[in-house]
Formats: structure tokens, C-alpha cells, sequence
């Protein structure tokens, strides 16, 4: 699985891995910041973005796929980063191959397993009628018949590209997407812990990571962790606390 990655700046490398429906761009602004002090590799993930589609969607598969990508760039240690499905990328190859990174950073997602709580908008990607539609507009149309969130709508809208038949499709890969749902919402596990410098960083207004997850499943894989909160941020905390969200990662990167 060769993976799709966008490279900027110079300096100690960082990689970041978007969530689940995301793809690189969804870190463009933060990354040009970064890229001021760190050689940033913004990753698509598989069946994610322009990287390739695949039947298997685990995290297993998707931690081998990042070691590719930094054996591919010659860059045998770098900090790593993900948010929600992203973070729990990291985690894993955190875990699986801890010599294979200086640090790691999850964004507002906790090691353990989460209930189905995407299957309205699996529903609402699955109903739009691309070959129907001749314009954004048409689509944002279907979607907002099932997504009332407009902010929801543009961010899943950036999966829309242009076929060379110009008409539209869905970057990702819905059906292996809603076929291995059960595995992305799957915990993570491991017999030893992590034993390297981990920030974990919270929205305060996000149900994702909470009070039990810090004193459970994060301290016990993570044995060198700190946990902060950003206290107006949901679950986009990079989007919506993005000077906070640099100023955590840049303290810890140079500690």
C-alpha cells in the first residue's frame, strides 16, 4: 500500500494522519505552520484522499502502511500525530513498532472501543446520487437531506473530485469503509505499553476522551503520557483551537 502524502518545511520530521471520512487536507493550514520549524509529511490514509483503495480496513494493516511510508521516505524516526480514527493509527504503530518514532500525539481519541456513531452519514453517502449530479450544489442538496450541519456537509464534500468524464466521485472508499466499520471502531490494544513521550490532547466540549479513558486504557498503554484539555474545542479541535493545538504540539516536540 503506497500511500498518498503531501512533504513541506524542513527540520525534525513530523507525520500527521487525518480521521475517518478526512483526508490530508484536512491538516493543510496547521501543516504550512509546522512546516516553519518541521519537515511535515500530511499522509492520506488508505481507502482515504488520493491513496489506494483496498477490501482490508484495520488498524493492524493501517500501522504496516505508515512503516512503509517512513522506510519509503528514509526517515526512520519521526514524531507522529493522528486525529480520531488518525490518532488511533499512531497508537497502533506507536505500539507495534516503538523504535520507529521519537513521540507521539493523539488528537481527541481514546485507545478504547467506541459504539456506531457514524451510520447516519454512512447513510447519507450512500444515498447521494453522484451520476445525478451536476454540481456541487446538487450534492450538497442530497446531502443536506440527511446532514442538517453545514460545516459537516463541506468537510465530508472534500472527498468530491472530478472524473476525467468530468463526472463526480467519492475519494474514499465508502463500501470498505462501512464494511469494516466494526474494525475501525475497535479498541487498541497491546501486551507491553508504550514507553516514549505521548500527548494526548482533548476538545473540552468532545465526549471522546473521558475522565475513565485517562486514568484507564491511555495510562496503562502509554506509561509516559500527558493528557491536556482545550477547553472551547469539540472533537475538530485542530480546526477549531488551532493556536492552542500548535503551541501544545511545538511545547512538546521541543521538550
Amino acid at each position: 500500500m503506497k500511500l498518498h502524502y503531501k512533504e513541506m518545511g524542513e527540520g525534525q520530521p513530523l507525520l500527521i494522519l487525518h480521521g475517518l471520512f478526512g483526508t490530508l487536507d484536512n491538516w493543510q493550514t496547521l501543516a504550512k505552520r509546522f512546516a516553519e520549524h518541521y519537515h511535515v509529511f500530511l499522509v492520506d490514509l488508505r481507502n482515504h484522499g488520493r491513496s489506494p483503495h483496498d477490501a482490508e480496513h484495520n488498524y493492524d494493516v493501517m500501522a504496516d502502511d505508515v512503516l512503509q511510508l517512513v522506510d519509503e521516505l528514509q526517515i526512520p524516526t519521526p514524531a507522529i500525530m493522528g486525529h480520531s480514527m488518525g490518532g488511533k493509527v499512531a497508537m497502533k504503530y506507536a505500539l507495534k513498532y516503538p523504535t520507529r518514532l521519537t513521540k507521539l500525539i493523539v488528537v481527541d481519541i481514546a485507545p478504547k472501543a467506541y459504539p456506531p456513531h457514524h451510520d447516519d452519514i454512512i447513510e447519507a453517502l450512500q444515498a447521494v446520487k453522484l451520476e445525478n449530479a451536476t454540481s456541487r450544489n446538487d450534492i450538497d442538496e442530497q446531502l443536506a437531506k440527511y446532514i442538517k450541519e453545514e460545516d459537516v456537509r463541506l468537510f465530508l464534500m472534500k472527498n468530491i473530485y472530478r472524473k476525467e468524464d468530468k463526472s463526480f466521485g467519492w475519494r474514499m472508499n465508502l463500501d470498505a469503509i462501512e464494511k469494516n466499520y466494526d474494525h475501525i471502531s475497535a479498541a487498541i490494544t497491546a501486551e507491553v505499553p508504550f514507553n516514549k513521550s505521548t500527548l494526548f490532547i482533548k476538545g473540552g466540549r468532545s465526549r471522546y476522551i473521558k475522565e475513565e479513558d485517562m486514568v484507564g486504557s491511555i495510562e496503562r498503554l502509554f506509561t509516559l503520557v500527558d493528557i491536556e484539555t482545550i477547553p472551547e474545542a469539540g472533537h475538530w479541535v485542530h480546526a477549531q483551537a488551532p493556536d492552542k493545538v500548535y503551541d501544545l504540539v511545538t511545547n512538546f516536540l521541543e521538550r
